[in-house]
């Protein structure tokens, strides 16, 4: 939590306070004060007369010490809802260092391969990378991180972002086959780019990791590593999958032994482009392998920014204000309706 704090949004507001006194100095029959603008009578026995209406019911109306202090208040709250009130609740992102990066994950039909199986579970790709990547995501404290999922289709599935642990939870839940079965290579870089372009340099990392090749992509893939190259992003690629025939579950319950294609040129040729590497991902200890290479990249440091979160309370005087109109109301009534005036 941060520091909660009481304020006005609009304080200077307050400058209205004044204004009816300003309005009734100005008003123009104040300055007929004076002269003919109070008609006089004169009474020879003024005594008299004062005798007559000492007892007077209106002296001895009670309303009146009322009105004028009511009216006062009312203004007031009336002028503190304008300032609009609130509680600020102010959190500060202290500056830190840290890697921008963007896992682009494989989440198309072959990646339900079971060639991961071991004797006593049967353990798809998909499982793999989604234990794999959550350790090595939790393990990347200070850097912003970002998720794209693609098959077919790409699309962000979390922004760049501190909390290691909502990407963690989007990549759990993602399912094989979504996104469409096709492999988009290229769309996903591309929408890797465009998240990451704004960030400071020598600090963008796109982590890409399928198990098949290109076969949707609406720009091809070198096209977008070029562009990568150019705003000085760096592509690591991770195929994943054995080589050769390979467990694949049909859609009757059962396994067929099939071979699913990669192209691991195109991989290499992406992370030659940009600078980064390819890696092989035939069990979970090379996947990890990944770790050490990002290690080495420099960090840089991100700016130091405050979000505040607000709370409004103008409603608090504004409700206020409603009720003292209401009581004034009620008060020249039964003046009216008691006095008659």
């Amino acid at each position: 939590m941060g520091e909660v704090m009481f304020m006005f949004y609009w304080p200077w507001l307050i400058l209205l306070l004044p204004l009816p006194l300003i309005v009734r100095f100005f008003l123009p029959a104040n300055k007929e004060r004076g002269t003919n603008a109070i008609p006089e009578v004169y009474f020879p026995s003024l005594h008299r007369l004062q005798m007559c209406f000492s007892e007077s019911k209106l002296n001895g109306n009670p309303s009146n010490g009322l009105f004028l202090p009511i009216l006062c208040l009312l203004w007031l709250c009336l002028v503190l809802a304008v300032m609009r009130p609130q509680l600020v609740d102010q959190y500060t992102q202290v500056q830190h260092e840290g890697y921008d990066l963007m896992l682009a994950v494989d989440i198309s039909g072959s990646m339900r391969t079971l060639d991961f199986s071991t004797k006593e579970k049967m353990v798809s790709r998909l499982d793999v990378t989604k234990d794999v990547v959550g350790k090595f995501v939790n393990g990347r404290q200070g850097d912003r991180i970002g998720l794209i999922l693609f098959g077919e289709n790409a699309f962000l599935r979390v922004p760049l972002t501190l909390d290691a642990l909502s990407i963690s939870h989007m990549l759990n839940n993602a399912v094989s086959g979504v996104a469409g079965f096709g492999t988009a290579i290229g769309d996903a870089i591309g929408l890797s780019i465009r998240s990451l372009r704004n960030r400071p340099e020598e600090s963008r990392v796109i982590i890409l990791l399928t198990d098949g090749m290109d076969t949707a992509s609406s720009i091809p893939p070198l096209e977008a590593a070029k562009i990568a190259k150019q705003y000085g992003i760096r592509i690591y690629t991770i195929g994943v999958g054995k080589k050769g025939p390979v467990p694949y579950p049909n859609d009757k319950g059962g396994i067929d032994i099939v071979e699913v294609p990669m192209d691991e040129s195109l991989l290499k040729e992406i992370a030659s482009l940009t600078e980064g590497q390819y890696f092989r991902a035939t069990d979970q200890n090379a996947l990890k392998a990944i770790y050490d290479k990002i290690n080495q990249l420099e960090k840089t440091k991100a700016d130091v920014r405050t979000y505040a979160i607000r709370q409004a309370l103008y409603q608090y005087p504004l409700g206020a204000a409603a009720i003292l109109l209401f009581i004034l109301f009620a008060i020249t009534l039964y003046r009216r309706m008691t006095y008659g005036t």
